[in-house]
């Protein structure tokens, strides 16, 4: 496989055994996938080696390999894939959650599981470091960011702009992989964020903004 074999509309999830199996009969009743395509598909795995295995900003070469007991490592660091878009099936918003429901009646479902289907593509996901208290876990955790990729993105640019944010102590302890893309233009340029921001770089279009 080669980088011109990547699908852009390949769904992670068919290729994610059991992620279907049983999905709106959890008992918390949002839908539930069985897995993590994240972690579970091996067609996305090879879609971020391929696409990510490159020349840095900082003019090294990163070369990605994958192993039985890490998913993708380069030099002393260890990355897994993170979503960046999120359908907030969460517990504390089952209340809300049920109010859209009810307003849009059995077309809901529906729309839930297409929207799925569309997030689970090699858009809708990013690579990150890997670690306990790293970004891909604390973005997801902190009250204040609850896994939005518009608001992580906006801490990764106050995080090269010397400023403090909600997620500076994750950004902290994965500052040598920030350091890989010199600065918010090179991060953004590396993974083809360009839509997230403004043309001159300086402003992240927050998404209650479009």
């Amino acid at each position: 496989m080669t980088i011109k074999d990547i699908d852009v509309t390949f769904d992670f999830t068919s290729d994610s055994k059991g992620y279907w199996d049983g999905f709106w009969d959890d008992e918390r009743h949002l839908g539930y996938g069985g897995c993590d395509p994240d972690s579970k598909s091996a067609t996305l795995r090879k879609y971020h080696q391929l696409l990510w295995s490159r020349e840095l900003p900082n003019g090294e070469v990163m070369q990605l390999e994958s192993g039985k007991y890490y998913y993708l490592h380069y030099n002393d660091m260890y990355f897994s894939s993170d979503s960046i878009l999120a359908s907030f099936r969460y517990l504390d918003n089952k209340d809300f959650i049920k109010k859209v429901e009810e307003k849009m009646g059995t077309g809901y479902k529906p729309f839930m599981e297409d929207f799925i289907h569309r997030s689970y593509t090699i858009g809708g996901t990013i690579l990150l470091p890997s670690f306990r208290g790293g970004l891909n876990q604390a973005r997801g955790c902190h009250k204040r960011i609850r896994d939005r990729w518009d608001l992580t993105m906006e801490c990764i640019r106050r995080h090269y702009e010397g400023q403090e944010s909600p997620l500076t102590k994750a950004m902290e302890k994965s500052r040598a992989f920030f350091d890989l893309f010199v600065d918010f233009k090179g991060f953004v340029d590396f993974f083809f964020l360009q839509d997230l921001v403004s043309e001159d770089y300086s402003k992240v279009i927050l998404w209650y903004d479009t």
